[in-house]
């Protein structure tokens, strides 16, 4: 029997409670076809493909695949149709090794059951096919990054041979590196006649790879058209209803007295960082996955601990025990992965916000749930957070309002640095302008902004500076305002040196920080 040529879904509507995230939407995806799924946090674009994935049910309408009808109830049904999906939120697990969580859901894995060299053998070649020829499969996926994960997780999704393959926010934790070998290996799937289905928020991605372009709002079809027809510009503007910019610098001169100053800081992952950064300063933080861009943050947040070195902060010594230090000195750390490390993600909305300021609420053993409220709801206003309630869970929100509770519990705490990691990751280009514009009035306030991300033309865009780091140690700073993106990668992989002058362990004359 042939393979089937095509997945069609026909007035797919979908509720949770009052909210209605499909509205009668139709759509398909061909063999051989790369077909973009665009829209905002909540537009709809998660729930289809998870209905196709067999995790959510739809209320009503129908999917045929092959032009037969299918009642996809379960994941191990869509698997049996041939069609895999690769989770924005990971479903993987950290205790486990890299080869048991590629085995796990997998119909051949009773045959590698504790038989772990066979195991490992198996999973090399999909391991290499993602870029990670080198990685140990007996090793523990929590001892990896998050976009070592995500690789992971496309690998496994690979293993299991599937005829379609639903991509959620596939680069959102890999450098430009990573995510060229991807998109490559969907150029590449999509010729041997695999049928992709591809999310994602990376307009520039999309163009590249996809055949069709479908623009959901508000769990509504708006438009599906082929990519050659319509345009970048087009398609922000069908998917937010506005235009937006997303390309002119965001920066205003910092001040010029010092916020954080570090000499020599190391850690097991980190080594012989030193920098200045000024009040209002915004210093984006380059580098390839393993380079300590997360490294340097938890070790800033007293999440590591340093081997060696000192630091100032606000004028004060600075060397923070645990987080609670941290955030007593004046730092605050929104870290890359929000659901495993920023979000107690069954609690409030509320609890979520005010985490980290409870001690400033308290008299006596109870909360001031009136300040409490009023500080957290103006806060959210101010990212323009769209959350139902204060009381609904934070796992009930789209992936960017779950990003702008998180930013405004760091916003909170009125730090006087903030250290950034990739806090545009999995979120739509219209939260991300928000984020854009709350960081660029941190700036314009005095905070000092570390902004480490894997996205080149958000560093050149917000920062002043940008310390690029190549395994654990500092490999160079540029200005900003004339850094180009081939410089950075340059660093990044340690194929360029810089002029000892523009070294990160100096400081560059005033006016190239501007």
């Amino acid at each position: 029997m042939p393979p089937p040529s095509s997945i069609t879904c026909r007035a797919l509507t979908k509720r949770f409670d009052r909210t209605l995230a499909l509205d009668a939407v139709d759509f398909s995806v061909n063999a051989g076809e790369v077909h973009a799924l665009c829209g905002e946090n909540g537009a709809g674009k998660s729930t289809l493909a998870r209905i196709l994935a067999g995790v959510v049910t739809p209320d009503s309408g129908t999917i045929s695949v092959g032009g037969v009808p299918a009642e996809i109830t379960t994941p191990a049904r869509a698997r049996e149709l041939g069609i895999g999906i690769v989770f924005q939120e990971l479903d993987l697990f950290n205790g486990l090794s890299v080869a048991e969580n590629m085995a796990l859901g997998h119909p051949d894995a009773e045959r590698f059951f504790v038989r772990r060299r066979a195991l490992a053998a198996w999973c090399r070649p999909f391991l290499a096919r993602v870029g990670l020829p080198e990685l140990d499969p007996a090793s523990p996926l929590g001892s990896h990054g998050i976009a070592t994960a995500q690789l992971v997780a496309i690998a496994r999704a690979l293993a299991l041979n599937a005829r379609f393959l639903l991509l959620d926010e596939p680069t959102s934790s890999l450098t430009e590196e990573a995510a060229d070998r991807l998109l490559a290996l969907v150029s590449e799937l999509k010729n041997t006649g695999t049928g992709i289905v591809y999310v994602s928020h990376k307009m520039r991605e999309i163009f590249r790879v996809a055949d069709r372009v479908t623009v959901l709002r508000d769990g509504s079809l708006v438009s599906t058209k082929p990519a050659r027809d319509t345009s970048i510009g087009e398609t922000v503007s069908l998917m937010v209803g506005r235009a937006i910019d997303t390309s002119a610098r965001m920066t205003t001169a910092p001040r010029d007295a010092i916020a954080l100053r570090l000499d020599n800081l190391s850690t097991r992952r980190v080594r012989g960082v030193s920098l200045s950064v000024r009040r209002g300063e915004i210093v984006g933080v380059a580098g390839l996955v393993g380079s300590g861009r997360s490294a340097l943050g938890k070790a800033l947040f007293g999440m590591e601990p340093w081997t060696d070195g000192s630091a100032t902060l606000a004028g004060e010594p600075y060397r923070p025990r645990s987080p609670a230090d941290a955030i007593l000195s004046g730092c605050a750390y929104l870290p890359e992965d929000r659901r495993g490390q920023g979000l107690f993600l069954q609690t409030s909305v509320r609890h979520n916000a005010s985490a980290a300021i409870l001690c400033r609420l308290r008299r006596g053993p109870f909360v001031r749930r009136w300040q409490e409220t009023k500080l957290v709801r103006d806060e959210l206003a101010r990212t323009r957070a769209k959350v139902p309630s204060l009381a609904a869970p934070v796992s009930a929100l789209s992936g960017g309002n779950q990003q702008k509770v998180l930013l405004a519990k760091w916003l909170l705490t009125r730090p006087a640095l903030l250290y950034l990691d990739d806090p545009t990751r999995g979120v739509d280009i219209g939260a991300k302008a928000d984020v854009y514009k709350i960081i660029a009035e941190l700036s314009a306030a005095g905070t000092a902004i570390l902004l480490a991300s894997s996205e080149m033309p958000e560093l050149l865009r917000l920062s002043h500076r940008i310390l690029v780091l190549h395994e654990g140690r500092p490999a160079g700073l540029l200005d900003a305002a004339t850094a180009t993106q081939e410089q950075i990668m340059a660093l990044a992989t340690d194929t360029a040196r810089q002029p000892a002058g523009n070294s990160a362990t100096r400081q560059p004359a005033a006016s190239s920080q501007s």
